[in-house]
């Protein structure tokens, strides 16, 4: 099982960024017999991270690193700084571009891993999990499936902020550099349920979503908005509530149950 941190330069953020890969390419006899993931290609698993995160808050804190042995799954986890994953304002902001697109295409060229949309899934928790999201809807040619964590979808409760205003996470001035003009959030690219309308309006299909969130987190109100907005426009959403809070553990009571779901295995790998 190979833990490499790679560091190399990101056009789309112009400059080096640090990314973290659990690779299993050389898992025990042990492991292996028996186990039926062994018996198909590695799959692809970009995790994101929260806000003031960094690339490391998976391996620390979760059990990706067990899952990617268990299932023979390549688990991918980049460095989003504060971005939400966006494409922000000037150059050297453009997150989006990075992870859903440069990312996707620098470790499927240089580690010859899941080259399938079907086989490169993508997933976070909180800021991560609105990525998730968020990057799913724009670059679906990359990503079969989408799992969302105690997300943070916070559109509608920012979407009205005026200058010198601020929420428990950050100011105006925050969100309008990550996001843009604020006034016109709702409709703008940075917006997911903008991009599953546009996307709908094509005729296009939406990639199935995963989402769990803990009844004591306090984005529960915004991830239960969220599913509802998911329902009505008929994507293909599986939704889970559970006693818990905005924690390790929680996210890693969902980890493998999000990762089956992903496999379509129904308890097989």
């Amino acid at each position: 099982m190979a833990n490499i941190e790679i560091t190399f330069h990101a056009d789309s953020i112009m400059r080096l960024t640090t990314f973290q890969l659990f690779l299993p390419n050389d898992v025990s006899a042990e492991i292996i017999d028996g186990n039926p993931a062994y018996k198909r290609k590695t799959k692809t698993l970009f995790l994101l991270h929260g806000y003031s995160g960094i690339y490391k808050d998976w391996a620390l804190g979760s059990l990706a690193h067990e899952m990617s042995l268990k299932y023979n799954l390549a688990v991918v986890m980049p460095s989003g700084d504060n971005s939400f994953y966006v494409d922000g304002k000037g150059s050297g902001h453009a997150y989006a571009q990075y992870v859903g697109r440069e990312l996707v295409d620098y470790v499927r060229g240089t580690f010859g891993l899941a080259k399938k949309t079907e086989d490169t899934f993508i997933g976070g928790f909180s800021m991560g999990g609105f990525g998730a999201i968020h990057l799913g809807m724009l670059f679906p040619q990359n990503f079969g499936k989408i799992a969302a964590l105690s997300s943070a979808m916070i559109i509608e409760d920012i979407a009205g902020l005026q200058p010198g205003e601020e929420n428990a996470i950050a100011d105006y001035d925050y969100y309008t550099s990550v996001f843009g003009e604020l006034s016109a959030l709702k409709t703008s690219r940075n917006n997911p349920e903008h991009q599953i309308k546009l996307r709908i309006q094509g005729q296009e299909r939406i990639q199935p979503i995963f989402m769990a969130c803990g009844t004591e987190d306090y984005l529960l109100p915004n991830n239960r908005r969220f599913h509802q907005f998911l329902v009505s426009e008929g994507v293909d959403v599986t939704y889970r509530e559970s006693p818990g809070c905005h924690d390790w553990k929680f996210w890693n009571e969902y980890l493998e149950p999000a990762i089956l779901w992903m496999l379509n295995t129904c308890g097989q790998p």
